[in-house]
C-alpha cells in the first residue's frame, strides 16, 4: 500500500522494467501512469533561475561590434552629436555600422542614453527681499489684462504702488505690453512726486519689467530695479493683492467696450481704492491715509470712541478694546520670517 513519493517511484521502476517487453505506451497504460510524467522525470531539464537565456538573432551585432559602435559614438568630435548625426556623417565617409535604432539601443545599454549636448545652467535665481518702513522706500509694478469687446481683445493696464502704504502712486491702460510705455508712466508718476524716485521698483520677469528702455531710465534716476523669481507670484504680493481687489469689486465689467471705457472704469476705481477703501495690511486703513501721514490722528479718534465706548459698558468687553495698530514695515520675503520660518 504505497502512496505519494513511494507510489510514484514504484510505478517508474514498474514502467522501465516492463517497457523492454511489451513497450512503453502499454507499460505505462498497464500501470496507470502518465506517458508525459514519465519523460519529464525521467529526462529531467536543469533548473535555471530566473528567465530563459535569449537565442541571439542571426541578425543581432556580436558583443565585440556593439562595443566598436560604442567607440564611435564616444569618439571626440562625435560625443556631442545625436546618433542620428553620427549615423548620417559615417554614411558620408563610407562606413555602416549598424542602423540609428541599434545605435540608441547601444547606447541605453550602456546607460549613456542621455542628452549628449551640452546643455544651458542657470545660477539659481536670488530670493528678492525688500523692506519699505515709510512712503517712497519700494514701488511695486505689474501688469493685468482687462477682456475688450470681443473674444481675443485685450487692454492692458500698468499699475504702479507704494508697498508701504498700498496706495497707487500711477497707472495706465494700453493696448499692448510694452516697455516703453512703462518707462513713460514710471518717469511721470515721479514727475509727479516733485522729483523724488523710490529707492527701490519691484516687478515680476515679464518683458515690459525687463525691457532696455526701462532699465536705462531706472539707471539714469538712480532707481534699484528688483525682478520675482519664475513662477513665484509670491515674490510680488503687493501687486497681486491690489489686482484681486480691482477684479472681486462688485461692479467690475465682465468686458469693456473700449479702451476708454476701460480708463474711465479705472480712474474711478482707483479713487475709491485710494481714498475710501480700508486695506487690511495697514490697520485699515485707506492707502491715502497711510502715505500722506494722516493715519495716526485717525487712529487716535478711533482709539477715543472706542475708549468711550468701554467706559459706557465695560461688561461687554473681555478687555480693552484697542484700535488696529498702523504699519511699521511692509516686506517682499521678509528675511527675518524666513530666518524664523527656518529655525522651526
Amino acid at each position: 500500500h504505497l502512496t505519494g513519493a513511494g507510489y510514484q517511484s514504484w510505478q517508474a521502476q514498474t514502467v522501465t522494467e516492463l517497457r523492454e517487453h511489451i513497450g512503453l505506451v502499454r507499460a505505462c497504460k498497464l500501470v496507470g501512469r502518465p506517458r508525459a510524467t514519465h519523460h519529464r522525470q525521467a529526462n529531467p531539464k536543469p533548473r535555471i533561475l530566473g528567465p530563459w537565456p535569449k537565442a541571439q538573432h542571426p541578425a543581432e551585432l556580436t558583443v565585440a561590434e556593439r562595443a566598436q559602435v560604442l567607440e564611435v559614438l564616444n569618439r571626440l568630435d562625435y560625443a556631442n552629436l545625436s546618433p542620428t548625426q553620427v549615423y548620417v556623417r559615417e554614411l558620408d565617409e563610407g562606413r555602416y555600422w549598424c542602423s540609428e535604432r541599434t545605435m540608441y539601443r547601444v547606447l541605453a545599454e550602456a546607460k549613456m542614453g542621455g542628452e549628449r549636448r551640452r546643455q544651458a545652467t542657470h545660477p539659481p535665481r536670488k530670493i528678492p527681499e525688500l523692506m519699505a518702513t515709510k512712503p517712497l522706500d519700494a514701488w511695486s509694478w505689474d501688469i493685468t489684462k482687462m477682456r475688450g469687446p470681443a473674444k481675443g481683445i485685450w487692454y492692458h493696464a500698468y499699475v504702479v504702488l507704494d508697498i508701504f502704504s498700498r496706495y497707487v502712486v500711477g497707472w495706465r491702460i494700453e493696448r499692448i505690453e510694452d516697455g516703453q510705455l512703462a518707462a513713460d508712466l514710471v518717469q511721470e508718476i515721479v514727475a509727479d512726486t516733485g522729483g523724488h524716485p523710490p529707492g527701490y521698483l519691484h516687478a515680476d520677469g515679464g518683458a515690459a519689467m525687463t525691457s532696455k528702455a526701462l532699465a536705462s531710465m531706472l539707471v539714469d534716476m538712480d532707481i534699484t530695479r528688483s525682478h520675482s523669481r519664475p513662477h513665484t507670484s509670491n515674490d510680488n504680493p503687493f501687486s497681486e493683492a491690489q489686482f484681486k481687489t480691482m477684479k472681486y469689486i462688485s461692479d467690475y465689467p465682465e468686458r469693456f467696450a473700449s479702451v476708454n471705457e476701460a480708463r474711465a472704469w479705472m480712474e474711478g476705481f482707483m479713487a475709491y481704492y485710494n481714498h475710501e477703501h480700508r486695506h487690511s495690511g495697514i490697520g485699515y486703513h485707506t492707502p491715502a491715509s497711510v502715505h500722506y501721514g494722516t493715519a495716526g490722528a485717525v487712529r487716535e479718534q478711533r482709539q477715543i470712541t472706542l475708549d468711550r465706548a468701554y467706559l459706557a459698558h465695560p461688561e461687554r468687553f473681555s478687555r480693552r478694546p484697542s484700535a488696529p495698530p498702523l504699519p511699521l514695515k511692509a516686506a517682499i520675503n521678509d528675511p527675518a520670517k524666513r530666518a524664523a520660518l527656518s529655525v522651526h
